[in-house]
């Protein structure tokens, strides 16, 4: 599987996350030099969804900045989560295609642990194909 991945600091954290990923996957790393959290962000969901991924992983110190950036992206979900429940929970009722974690409030094991419970799901729950279509009509404009 190829998976874009961005971080805009590195730690233990980060390491062991790259460490998993390389290990067990092709990465796509898309940071730059300079690159602000938004703009790690986006390049993770563009990568996702213009085919060059199949699935993104942003860290940011809460997760929350480049996971928001992320779903800029039209076709992006992403989903923030700290344990792996959230984050099988994301990809398989939500069909989450982007996974944003904190690298500053994640134990390098968890982190890890949490980035297998993501990747481990093939796919979304076909119960929850409704639901999940429903978010591709959500605007923002209250439609």
């Amino acid at each position: 599987m190829r998976i874009a991945f961005a971080a805009d600091d590195s730690n233990e954290t980060t390491a062991a996350v790259v460490r998993h990923l390389t290990e067990q996957h092709e990465v796509l790393d898309v940071a730059v030099s300079g690159a602000t959290w938004p703009d790690l962000g986006t390049a993770v969901g563009r990568a996702v969804v213009d085919g060059r991924a199949d699935l993104g992983v942003v860290m940011c110190w809460t997760g929350t900045g480049t996971a928001i950036a992320a779903n800029k992206v039209p076709g992006v979900r992403a989903a923030l989560a700290w344990d792996p429940w959230i984050a099988r929970g994301a990809r398989l009722w939500n069909d989450a295609n982007v996974l944003a974690m904190s690298l500053k409030r994640l134990a390098p094991d968890v982190a890890v642990e949490v980035l297998i419970a993501f990747l481990a799901v093939e796919g979304p729950d076909a119960s929850e194909a409704a639901n999940i279509a429903l978010l591709d009509r959500v605007t923002g404009d209250g439609a």
